[in-house]
């Protein structure tokens, strides 16, 4: 079954540009979900937008974005004034600097995501940025829009392909001295070789099993015998996918040679 992508668009670097799509690294598919019923009836409970004031069901064309200025006042923005915001970062990930690996602390990496060739013919440009990156030990740092929102993102080279890490932002995360300031309490030398044999007993390697859910697999157990009483629904046919971008792809070995002389020539008229 080929996969269903969150988003396709260009991954650049100077004059280096190959299509690409992402899909998230993780899912939450598997996870338990229940819909709202009427008991009595086993009819699904919908919600509905409602007016306020009037109480009266809003229609979808009637409904907009507001920002609140004031006590039941708002400036309305439209799809159009939401979209005439649209940035490059859009449909393109432009490479502008690169970190060592090891630089980014772990608290402002959010969700991963993997990223991958969206045309054979970008195959070697892909490849090219990903192993230079593995090569020299560094992470892309880039700009992506995600749910009308620009988030910073870096670039980690793994295996065949890239995983993109969106970024908490500066103010999202809390200073880990605000909290560990008052840890004045130094460990007993004693006691350390003890719980350091405690820890070679409870070693072992890394296993997905390790975070399994017992809840969750209790659920599928009932609802699997649930679901026995019941005869199967058809499933409904899903959208086609989308299109995807055209290909503006040059050549990898001209593209390098081209940034690397614009490089050399700014820096002797610098």
């Amino acid at each position: 079954m080929a996969p269903k992508y969150y988003w396709k668009g260009y991954l650049k670097l100077s004059l280096v540009t190959c299509p690409v799509a992402m899909t998230p690294a993780t899912s939450e598919s598997e996870k338990v979900r229940f819909h709202t019923l009427n008991k009595e009836t086993g009819n699904r409970v919908v919600s509905r937008y409602i007016d306020s004031v009037t109480g009266k069901p809003v229609k979808d064309e009637n409904e907009a974005k507001g920002y609140a200025r004031g006590e039941n006042d708002y400036v309305i923005l439209t799809e159009d004034d939401l979209d005439a915001v649209a940035l490059d970062t859009v449909k393109t990930i432009d490479i502008d600097k690169f970190v060592p690996a090891d630089s980014i602390e772990w608290i402002y990496l959010e969700k991963p995501h993997y990223l991958m060739p969206d045309d054979a013919v970008g195959n070697e440009a892909f490849a090219v940025i990903r192993d230079a990156m593995r090569a020299d030990k560094v992470f892309g740092v880039s700009k992506l829009v995600m749910g009308r929102r620009e988030r910073a993102v870096v670039l980690e080279p793994r295996g065949e392909g890239i995983v993109l890490w969106t970024l908490r932002f500066g103010d999202e995360v809390r200073p880990e001295e605000n909290y560990f300031e008052e840890i004045d309490e130094q460990a007993d030398p004693d006691l350390i070789p003890l719980v350091q044999q405690l820890i070679k007993k409870k070693t072992a390697r890394w296993s997905p099993d390790m975070v399994s859910d017992p809840i969750q697999e209790s659920l599928l157990k009932i609802i699997a015998e649930k679901k026995k009483a019941l005869k199967p629904r058809k499933a409904a046919k899903g959208k086609a996918a989308e299109a995807a971008p055209k290909s503006n792809v040059v050549s990898i070995m001209d593209a390098l040679r081209k940034s690397v002389e614009a490089d050399l020539k700014g820096r002797k008229s610098g």
